[in-house]
């Protein structure tokens, strides 16, 4: 409190055993707090609280003055420990309230998820064809790798990783490995994102004709013998029968 500032105050009692009004500037704060919760309990805005004390079936929680609910099954708080939960600010998405009793039940779990929601959108307007991005290896299959952009998965098939032939992706990526690749395209409507490796790097094929001419000597590297000749590669990404 500082001597000047003005503040709102709830009229605890127009007069105490000494004359006086009696103001609460904690009952303000709940009240305008509160008015708060009901508005976006409605239109499902997040709001911060602290979990100040862990009780049966979940934890308490401070939002705004007013003290809610956190229902353990709602908490995503699953191996973390007490002491990183209480007194630290996390947000929560109101789930209910009850206007007779100021109460509120929250969830940490519906939070996290709205905000992965809204990373997501925001990263599905920032995304351009043609630019290269970093990403995660999170998977592999036969065909390719899906890598996880930051909150989207796209997906590296095995055609656009290397300009050389490879039988498997596993020759080129290992998962959990961080790399570079470009947007090729992108169908927001399926939320399907197509990402090439090869791309960041020339086609060698493009030059092509001012390499090699027919009649020259050449040295190369044989990658496959086949009942019907010898595959040679001249250089990364350039075979020849």
């Amino acid at each position: 409190l500082v001597v000047g500032k003005e503040l709102d105050f709830f009229v605890d009692s127009i007069e105490d055993d000494a004359g006086f009004i009696v103001l609460s500037r904690e009952k303000a704060r709940c009240m305008q707090g509160w008015d708060t919760i009901v508005k976006h309990s409605q239109d499902g805005t997040l709001l911060e609280g602290r979990p100040v004390k862990k009780v049966k079936g979940g934890f308490l929680v401070d939002v705004l003055g007013i003290e809610g609910f956190l229902p353990a099954s709602l908490s995503a708080f699953k191996g973390v420990l007490e002491k990183d939960i209480i007194g630290k600010t996390f947000k929560f998405k109101i789930i209910k309230i009850n206007k007779l009793r100021y109460g509120i039940i929250l969830s940490r779990r519906e939070a996290l998820h709205k905000e992965k929601e809204e990373v997501r959108e925001k990263l599905w307007q920032e995304l351009k064809n043609g630019e290269i991005y970093p990403g995660t290896v999170k998977a592999i299959t036969d065909f390719g790798a899906f890598i996880d952009m930051g909150g989207i998965d796209g997906l590296l098939h095995i055609t656009d990783m290397s300009w050389s032939k490879i039988s498997h992706p596993s020759e080129i990526v290992a998962v959990g490995d961080r790399i570079e690749v470009v947007l090729l395209n992108m169908d927001r409507e399926n939320g399907k994102i197509s990402l090439g490796l090869k791309q960041r790097f020339p086609d060698p094929w493009q030059e092509i004709e001012t390499k090699y001419k027919a009649g020259d000597k050449v040295k190369g590297k044989i990658v496959s013998i086949l009942p019907y000749g010898v595959f040679v590669e001249l250089e990364k990404g350039i075979e020849g029968l």
